[in-house]
């Protein structure tokens, strides 16, 4: 008879723990040397764009002069690359996946509008000294050629 045969392992499984894992009430662990993705601390960035050099895919674009950070998911292969060279440290790889959508999209991350306002008084500031710095080695080179003109006259 199948039933009685069915039987026995119907009661071994009735007494044993589940073969499957309770994922939603426990979030999933993954395995140590899971790829997972990328993640970024966009004010921490200073658009280098070394990341974007150094993406095997082309999955990375930097505009520096909008204060945007964009990744393709769909191209990322997730090596890390762009992680190991970043000299900020503001990418991570963080385990685990994206949420799955309906549409292909790239993900796009803008600076905040403090940090970008401090950035560009920084960049007005260096602008300003380095005119400043240049100023004054044209008139030291100035009087030294006046110094020089005088000593041939004499």
């Amino acid at each position: 008879m199948p039933i009685l045969e069915f039987a026995g392992t119907a009661l071994k499984n009735l007494f044993s723990k589940p073969a499957t894992k309770n994922y939603p009430a426990e979030p999933a662990v993954y395995p140590e040397r899971s790829r997972g993705h990328i993640e970024i601390e966009i004010d921490a960035c200073i658009s280098c764009g070394m990341c974007v050099r150094n993406c095997p895919s082309s999955a990375l674009t930097v505009d520096k002069n909008e204060g945007t950070w964009e990744i393709n998911r769909f191209d990322c292969v997730a090596c890390g690359y762009c992680v190991q060279v970043c000299p900020k440290k503001c990418l991570s790889m963080v385990p685990g996946y994206q949420a799955p959508d309906h549409e292909k999209f790239t993900a796009l991350y803008k600076k905040s509008p403090e940090v970008m306002a401090a950035e560009a008084a920084k960049k007005k500031a260096a602008l300003e000294a380095a005119a400043k710095a240049k100023a004054a080695r044209e008139a030291a080179a100035k009087a030294k050629a006046a110094e020089a003109a005088k000593a041939d006259e004499a």
